[in-house]
């Protein structure tokens, strides 16, 4: 049985225009969510990324869960911005 796509050691998870980077069952999560995109040669490029460091807490309000927040101009910049974060977060630092 395949554990679906990996990045650095923690799983993505796609919804729509959402990704979810990290597992729930850690402290800290990053939400990806593409605002804009644009065409290239018939295929959707993201051109406008927010990312979110969350909490998974259950309990926290949603508005407590965001740690840190910040938009990035494409899909890469905004997974490694939301990879070095979940290191961090996860690291204790």
């Amino acid at each position: 049985m395949s554990e679906g796509l990996t990045y650095k050691g923690h799983p993505l998870m796609r919804m729509d225009s959402l990704i979810y980077y990290g597992s729930m069952a850690d402290s800290h999560i990053v939400m990806l969510q593409i605002l804009e995109t644009k065409k290239v040669n018939d295929v959707d490029i993201a051109t406008r990324v927010s990312v979110q460091l969350q909490l998974t807490d259950p309990t926290a309000k949603s508005r407590d869960r965001v740690v840190k927040k910040s938009e990035k101009p494409g899909f890469y910049t905004a997974l490694d911005v939301g990879c070095v974060w979940l290191e961090r977060a996860l690291a204790g630092k």
